[in-house]
């Protein structure tokens, strides 16, 4: 009982990241339909990335090293930016299409690609582990899609540039 709860703390830290990002895209005002969507996409790479964390991750990080803090600094800077750029667009640019959904499921799940592997160090119950993870990330992810939409409906654009706000924000979380 007491490994659960640390499987569920483990989630909500993990989900954080998608519930802010999540926010942010919601300010473009999503169809609901994409919302539940997007939140199950992030609740399946949730599930899947500790395992591959946990199968191939320690062979990969030991051969090729690399910042993934950096690498996820990035992509948050680069979607801040493209959301500045299309902040005047009718439409939202972010998330249009399957791929754009499956960048976005894939960019909040990194954090867990981490996670398993020191779950497959330590041996844990992966399977566990993963499956809270993913109902956790999936239900904040739906939850900040959601807020954030209302934020849009209730603010107009200026919902928009909190999301930008948001989004640079966590570039510079994973920078330092």
């Amino acid at each position: 009982m007491s490994q659960i709860l640390i499987y569920f703390f483990l989630a909500i830290g993990l989900s954080m990241d998608a519930f802010s990002l999540a926010l942010a895209y919601g300010t473009n005002s999503l169809k609901f339909s994409k919302i539940v969507f997007t939140s199950l996409c992030v609740g399946i790479f949730h599930y899947f990335m500790p395992y591959l964390g946990s199968t191939v991750g320690a062979i990969f990080i030991e051969h090729f090293p690399l910042n993934t803090n950096l690498l996820v600094a990035i992509i948050f800077f680069v979607l801040a930016v493209e959301m500045f750029l299309n902040r005047n667009e009718t439409t939202n640019n972010l998330i249009t299409n399957y791929l754009s959904i499956i960048f976005f499921a894939f960019t909040v799940s990194i954090d867990s690609f981490s996670v398993g592997i020191a779950l497959g160090i330590t041996n844990s119950a992966i399977f566990q582990a993963a499956t809270i993870f993913s109902i956790i990330s999936a239900l904040f992810t739906f939850g900040g899609l959601l807020l954030g939409k209302k934020l849009f409906e209730k603010y107009g654009k200026k919902a928009t540039y909190l999301g930008i706000i948001i989004l640079l924000f966590l570039a510079i979380k994973y920078m330092l």
